[in-house]
């Protein structure tokens, strides 16, 4: 009975190691212009703000491209920064005042951990999306 606790405990232990190991001699390529998941062609700017905007950043769950939800519209959004000559990648690190709605700033200030946590580039492209929807 012990050899079989011992055979099942090696067998559980070997099939438990880490799933990215590359074979020897094999370089791994870092990029943040995509997430695990997708595919990894290269995007413009644009379309990873759009693909962000719509997927880990859940920004559609308030933001529309042409109508008030929870938040602003894109469009709004945009206007209004590209008019007040607004930095939205400052905002969006939580290192700027509202501009657009400051009376929704409360709910906007739950997602900067989700945010914050985005690199340069990321929150970059996400400003290139929203400036995007100017009319």
């Amino acid at each position: 009975m012990k050899k079989i606790v011992f055979l099942f405990a090696i067998l559980t232990l070997s099939s438990c190691k880490k799933e990215s190991q590359e074979p020897f001699g094999k370089t791994t390529e870092s990029t943040e212009a995509y997430s695990e998941g997708e595919s990894a062609e290269v995007k413009t700017p644009e379309e990873l703000g759009k693909s962000i905007f719509e997927g880990k950043g859940n920004c559609t769950s308030c933001h529309q491209v042409d109508q008030k939800v929870i938040g602003p519209s894109i469009q709004e959004i945009a206007k209004i920064y590209k008019d007040k000559k607004g930095d939205i990648v400052t905002f969006l690190k939580g290192n700027g005042e509202p501009i657009v709605d400051p009376g929704q700033f409360a709910v906007m200030k739950t997602n900067f951990p989700v945010t914050q946590a985005m690199s340069d580039q990321e929150l970059k492209a996400i400003e290139t999306y929203i400036y995007s929807h100017l009319k």
